[in-house]
């Protein structure tokens, strides 16, 4: 899927979050680079420090630990409920969605009402996103994708996180329902025409709005016709005219009803 538009909104919401002003932080002599420096105990603003330092470096394992330490070490500071969610961003960055989604679950069970909990949301929600798969594949992480944008819709629907989650739901959705058309497709080459209705029927119903819709009315008059259905063929057909005029597939469709069935098309 594209990763360009989620790398862009990263820089813009995550600025807030590291954007912290540090001061008297001393850190740690003698390390080479690269050195995990994770286990060392040390006062919590040069840890956090280091992490941040690290992460900005694109060293992001080690910067994922010492996010970690931070909490470990200094659970009740106010920087460990702020390490808890960079934790959670650096893991996301390096491309570790399931400690990402697990490191953001868990500061929203611990924080519910913090200022960055739409953050918290907005990152599960990209998590799962960047997993989507081809239409090939099982779309169980799809569907947990569309229903963690929809969530950060619901929770915070005037937020800059939710107007990035409704183009993503849209890409989303049109990802399902090209799901649904190559399932459809198959079952129509293996002439089982009733299966291949119903997943046709499926985004006509339910993704309408996607760009496989009119392909779908397509495929619906060709099943009906193959099926022996030829005023249902006609009613399809007629529904992707009129949503659809000039569409390639309203031709193909106008052409096989006129093929198949033309006593329908002049009325009798």
């Amino acid at each position: 899927m594209v990763r360009n538009l989620a790398r862009a909104h990263r820089a813009a919401f995550v600025l807030p979050l590291v954007a912290v002003t540090l001061s008297g932080c001393a850190m740690l002599q003698g390390k080479k680079a690269g050195a995990d420096t994770a286990y060392v105990a040390r006062d919590v603003e040069s840890l956090y420090a280091e992490a941040k330092d690290r992460l900005d470096r694109g060293d992001t394992k080690i910067a994922a630990g010492l996010f970690d330490e931070v909490e470990r070490q200094h659970p009740y500071s106010p920087w460990a409920r702020r390490a808890q969610l960079m934790g959670a961003f650096t893991n996301y960055v390096r491309r570790d969605y399931d400690k990402a989604i697990e490191g953001a679950q868990r500061f929203l069970s611990i924080h519910p009402g913090n200022k960055d909990a739409p953050y918290a949301y907005y990152l599960i929600a990209l998590s799962y996103y960047e997993q989507i798969s081809d239409v090939e594949r099982d779309q169980s992480t799809t569907q947990q994708a569309l229903t963690a944008l929809q969530e950060v819709q619901r929770r915070y629907p005037n937020t800059r996180y939710a107007a990035d989650a409704r183009i993503k739901v849209d890409l989303v959705n049109d990802h399902l329902a090209g799901k649904e058309m190559e399932i459809g497709r198959y079952y129509e080459r293996a002439g089982r025409w009733l299966a291949a209705q119903i997943r046709f029927q499926n985004v006509v119903e339910k993704y309408q709005t996607t760009s496989h819709a009119p392909e779908a009315l397509y495929r619906l008059t060709e099943t009906s016709l193959a099926l022996g259905l030829p005023n249902e063929a006609k009613k399809y057909s007629a529904v992707l005219g009129a949503n659809y005029p000039g569409n390639e597939w309203y031709e193909r469709a106008y052409a096989l009803v006129e093929d198949k069935a033309p006593q329908l098309l002049s009325g009798g």
